[in-house]
Formats: structure tokens, sequence, C-alpha cells
């Protein structure tokens, strides 16, 4: 029996578009408010909204820990998170390469609705386009998510102030690790799993004990050191980091010790910045350490009023370095 493959046909509006929306898309994003008509008609609570949409196009689109999928579900739930929002509604539009194998589509699909079930998000409306054979890599996703705002909550990059503790809420560098190995060019053989996760919960149990944090980043594209330039200059303020402090799985570390690369540097899809007052920053890693997405959340730093828009960095051996400012292109590229 051959295998069940998406065909230009699947991407042209007609009856092969609606059998493979109700075969895939509606069998796994059911819910109460999906739609068949041009656009969703949502209930928000409150009045004021946060929204946001990204694009993934990762390769390869499987990798230990999850796929495209769970990566396009997380990432938007946890950028609504970041500004204090409570993920609700989403949408997804997909562009999907002629010749792919429609149950790899539906593993996808699966992961999306395992992982938005787990976010408490509904996948409510979305598109589908067939490119042809060479246009596309395999499958891109692209979703917009749409969260109702936590009332007293203000968060921005622009808030970090000098003293503010700088928190991490796990270990660095693993998701960007391991699409550098599930690449399979390195000949590098090492137990790496991404840290893809969906983080309102971790989120929201931070701000059930205070609305005192000032910054929440999700330290995806270029990683932890990235996310911290990015801090500094928003706020103007400098940031010290200790190398010791910083939580690096052993695997990751070997590998990066190996390429010359800097955990630092390598994306995340579980793990967050927390910049918060120093009079929070003991109970917050007691509230991270109890979720399951912050077992190995740490302290690595503090907000400085010194080297204003730097990132300075006590080492393991008792120097202190400025940590390099991002530029050109972070490898390894995960969309």
């Amino acid at each position: 029996m051959s295998e069940k493959k998406v065909t230009l046909a699947h991407g042209a509006g007609g009856r092969q578009t609606s059998e493979l929306i109700h075969s895939v898309f509606q069998k796994h994003f059911a819910n109460p408010y999906f739609t068949a008509d041009d656009a969703a008609t949502l209930t928000l609570p409150g009045s004021k909204i946060a929204m946001t949409t990204d694009g993934f196009i990762v390769s390869p689109y499987r990798f230990p820990g999850g796929n495209i999928g769970k990566l396009s579900i997380c990432g938007t739930v946890n950028d609504l998170a970041c500004m204090g929002a409570k993920p609700l509604y989403m949408t997804c539009s997909f562009i999907i390469e002629e010749g792919f194998p429609l149950d790899e589509l539906e593993e996808i699909a699966a992961a999306m609705e395992k992982t938005a079930k787990e976010a408490g998000v509904c996948i409510v409306a979305g598109d589908t386009k067939v490119a042809g054979k060479g246009q596309a890599d395999h499958v891109f996703i692209t979703t917009t998510g749409v969260g109702a705002l936590t009332e007293g909550v203000s968060l921005s990059g622009a808030f970090a102030k000098p003293g503010d503790k700088v928190i991490v809420t796990g270990d660095v560098g693993r998701h960007g690790c391991t699409i550098l190995l599930a690449r399979e060019e390195l000949g590098i053989d090492a137990e790496v799993t991404s840290d893809c996760a969906p983080l309102w919960g971790l989120v929201e149990a931070m701000l059930a004990k205070t609305h005192d944090i000032h910054v929440l980043r999700d330290a995806t594209r270029g990683g932890v050191g990235t996310v911290l330039y990015e801090i500094a200059a928003q706020s103007s303020v400098g940031v010290e980091i200790s190398q010791a402090d910083v939580p690096v799985d052993p695997a990751v570390r070997g590998v990066c010790g190996l390429l010359g690369l800097d955990p630092l540097y390598l994306a995340n899809e579980g793990t967050m910045v927390v910049v918060a007052p120093p009079a929070e920053a003991e109970m917050l890693l007691d509230v991270l350490h109890a979720q399951p997405y912050g077992k190995n959340a740490a302290l690595i730093g503090e907000i400085t009023s010194a080297n204003v828009g730097k990132v300075v960095m006590a080492t393991e051996i008792g120097t202190r370095t400025l940590l390099p400012q991002p530029g050109g292109e972070l490898l390894p590229r995960i969309c």
C-alpha cells in the first residue's frame, strides 16, 4: 500500500483541501471555538489582551523532545506568558511541501493538540497552503496567539533596575544543541533532548505569589546571552553574571566544549530570563523549583548601574570578562 502524501490539490481550496482539514486539523484541533467560517468569534475576559505572532521553519522538523508542531505552540504561548498574559486562543497557518507524508503531518498536528491542551490554549482557526516540490522545506508553521493580561502585572525589557536579580528558569542551550546534533552533520553522539515546553503554568505560579517582577523574557534565538544584552540596552543598565552559577546540562557542556560554542548563545525553548527585585528572588526560586519545568532554575547575576549596555561575566577561574555582544549568524540556526 503506497504512502499517502500531500499533493498540490490539497492546497487548491476544493474537495481535497476540505478532506485534509477534516481528517488532520479538525480531528486534532476540535474545540467549541474552532470554526469553518472566515474567522472565529471569541470571548476575552477583562479589557486588556496580549497578542503575538511567530513563524517556525525548524530543520529537522523532528528532534529529540519534540517536533515543529510542539515548538509552534510552545513558542507562541511562552511569548504571551512573558507579558503576564494567560494564553487563550491561537490560529495557525501551514505551508506544506508537495509530497510531504500525511502520516507525518498528522504526527505534527497531534503534537500541537497535546501541547495546546497542556498550555490551556484553543486553536480556533487556520489556513493551509501547499507549495510545489522544492519550494518549501517540508513544512512551515505560522502561529498567532491571544491572551488575557493579568491585572496589576506590568512587564517589559525596559523595566530592569540596578540591584535587581537575574534568574534563569532552567538550564541553558539545550534546544539549540539538540537541533545541531539532530542534523547529523557532526558525527557527535550525545544524549541531549530539547527543553521545548509551554511555560504559562510556571509564570502563573510566580505571579500568584508576587506581581513585583520587572522582566520576563523567553530566551529563544540567540539564547540567554542575547536576551541579557537586549535588557541592558532597553533599560540602560549593566548586567553582571557568574559563569559558575549558569546551569548547563553536562552533555550540552561537553558538545559546546568540542565545538567551541557558548551555551549562553544557544537557543532555548523552555527557559526564561526573570529579572526581579532582590527581596523577591529567593521566593521566586522556591516557586520555580516546585514546578515541573523550573527544577533547574538558578540565580545567575544582577542588574548594575555600571557598564551600561554591556554584560560582564565572572568566570570560573576568577577573572571578569565582557560577554561578547551577539552579532552575525548565531549557530545553529534554528528557524
